[in-house]
């Protein structure tokens, strides 16, 4: 059995640290956890909550495409807000964006975020 691969996603600004945006093995797609940053690299740290979601979002599913994964192959899901007042609008913008998969999920609230951004996503899906 061969180690992971490491997967580059062109459709995202590169990562500012030690690691890939996907890793794939065994079948599975790891998508480290996404910020609300443009493909350009742009932070939308002064952006509304809702744009920092949907960045985030659209991450996310470049990361799984690039991977040769989708939303509906996700299996679970891990979000990180600054501010769990914010879970309502942000369940709302993900239903819309996961469509009909319902993969597992934990919420957590983290108090500040990197850069003064208000969520974070990490996901794990299929191959």
């Amino acid at each position: 059995m061969s180690g992971p691969a490491h997967v580059a996603v062109p459709a995202m600004a590169r990562p500012g640290g030690h690691y890939s945006h996907a890793a794939v093995g065994g079948g599975m797609v790891f998508i480290a956890g996404q910020l609300p940053i443009t493909p350009e690299g742009e932070r939308l740290a002064d952006a509304t909550f809702e744009a920092q979601v949907a960045q985030t979002l659209a991450n996310v599913q470049a990361a799984l495409l690039a991977a040769g994964s989708d939303i509906d192959k996700l299996l679970q899901v891990r979000v990180y807000l600054d501010d769990i007042a914010n879970w309502p609008a942000f369940d709302r913008i993900y239903a819309q964006w996961a469509g009909p998969s319902r993969p597992a999920r934990a919420v957590v609230p983290t108090g500040p975020l990197h850069f003064g951004l208000k969520v974070e996503v990490e996901a794990m899906a299929l191959a």
